[in-house]
């Protein structure tokens, strides 16, 4: 499955993004889907998840509340909403496609990932 992330932007501190993942190539609904993000300097870091269905979802804890994953099956896409935007929300964003897991993580990679988009929030 190939993965196409867009959305980011330069967006001030509070304001809003929403990003979208478009999928083509194998069955989008066979996957689970998530999003990572990796700020300068950092380890990629896990942000939310969403099953092949769309009726069951996880986020990273510092993150509840104001991210929100979805997805349309009909549009082989998956949604970040991104609210109350922080600088330190400021990262390249990467979807990816994989599995729900009930191992230790909740969502695991099956190592098709999007190209990233950059979200750039100013204080």
């Amino acid at each position: 499955v190939q993965l196409q992330a867009s959305g980011g932007g330069l967006v001030q501190a509070g304001g809003s993004l929403r990003l979208s993942c478009a999928a083509s190539g194998r069955t989008f609904s066979g996957y689970a889907m998530g999003w990572f993000r990796q700020a300068p300097g950092k380890e990629r870091e896990f942000v939310a998840a969403i099953n092949w269905s769309g009726d069951s979802t996880y986020y990273a804890d510092s993150l509840k509340g104001r991210f929100t994953i979805s997805r349309d099956n009909d549009k082989n896409t998956v949604y970040l909403q991104m609210n109350s935007l922080e600088p330190e929300d400021t990262a390249v964003y990467y979807c990816a496609a994989g599995s729900r897991s009930y191992g230790s993580n909740w969502f695991s990679p099956s190592g098709y990932w999007g190209q990233g988009t950059l979200v750039t929030v100013s204080s």
